[in-house]
């Protein structure tokens, strides 16, 4: 059993998930169903991956093999370009119809678009869609904290999830004691790093060797002995057990100092500020 973590409203999740960016397809959701026989729980998905309908082929062959549906967390999100009320309200209304389920246990808007000044009314809508029973719990990515104080502000109702780029090179110290503080679970995106050298870094190598673990098992250990939740991808089933015994690696209080510390000015891997980046 992969331990969990509760957010302010009572949403338990696993501490590390599935992402299935970019995985499509017949052999998509071969993938993802292997993710889920091999122990994954929390499968993160979104209307922009185009790949919902696999997603949920897979939860529904896994639940045809044996996996109790209520033990799944299936999560997506609301892009940009959907965040007017009526639209938003369609959007996660086509999202469980290309699931093939009867509701998504989590729903996320994908991006605060700050320029365009409409999350809050995605927000409402998101609210909205959990009373009708569309979606379990609702949450944001990307959010920064003076995006989720307005939601309250406007709404009441905080987020119970923040999914945003946190990796060693952007460890997100504030973001996440903002979340902690809040009782928002973080889930980390791009955990360990996208086309750079972080599985090489001496530091994280060094770690590795002396814990008998892999580089990327170390990288996914620090993020969730930080109290955030990792969501690698990996399409064999190799990687994903490898992915997956992170949960299994404890590290001090001066590994995980000693990994933070490789943070940096510039860490994010493409220039992704949520306070002007924008994506529909």
């Amino acid at each position: 059993m992969i331990p969990t973590t509760t957010a302010h409203a009572g949403l338990s999740l696993p501490v590390v998930g599935f992402g299935t960016y970019r995985l499509k397809g017949a052999g998509g959701a071969e993938a993802i169903e292997g993710a889920i026989r091999g122990g994954y729980r929390l499968i993160d998905s979104a209307f922009n991956y185009e790949n919902e309908g696999t997603v949920g082929a897979a939860v529904r062959a896994a639940v045809a093999a044996g996996t109790p549906r209520e033990e799944l967390v299936v999560t997506s999100k609301l892009p940009g370009r959907h965040h007017a009320h009526d639209a938003a309200i369609a959007t996660i209304e086509e999202s469980v119809a290309r699931t093939g389920l009867e509701r998504l246990d989590l729903y996320l808007i994908h991006w605060p678009n700050p320029g365009r000044g409409q999350y809050v009314e995605a927000w409402e809508a998101l609210i909205e869609a959990k009373e009708r029973g569309l979606v379990g719990a609702i949450g944001v990515c990307n959010f920064l904290p003076e995006h989720l104080d307005r939601l309250r502000e406007a709404t009441g109702v905080l987020p119970e999830v923040n999914q945003v780029e946190l990796h060693p090179y952007f460890p997100q110290e504030e973001q996440l004691a903002y979340d902690r503080e809040h009782g928002i679970i973080t889930q980390a995106w791009s955990p360990i790093g996208r086309g750079n050298d972080l599985l090489e870094h001496p530091e994280v190598v060094r770690i590795a060797q002396e814990r008998g673990a892999t580089p990327a098992q170390v990288v996914l250990a620090w993020a969730i002995g930080r109290g955030a939740v990792p969501l690698p991808k990996a399409a064999s089933p190799e990687r994903q057990a490898e992915n997956l015994g992170a949960v299994d690696l404890l590290l001090s209080g001066d590994e995980l100092a000693a990994i933070t510390a490789l943070g940096r000015p510039d860490g994010r891997l493409a220039d992704q500020d949520p306070a002007r980046y924008e994506e529909l």
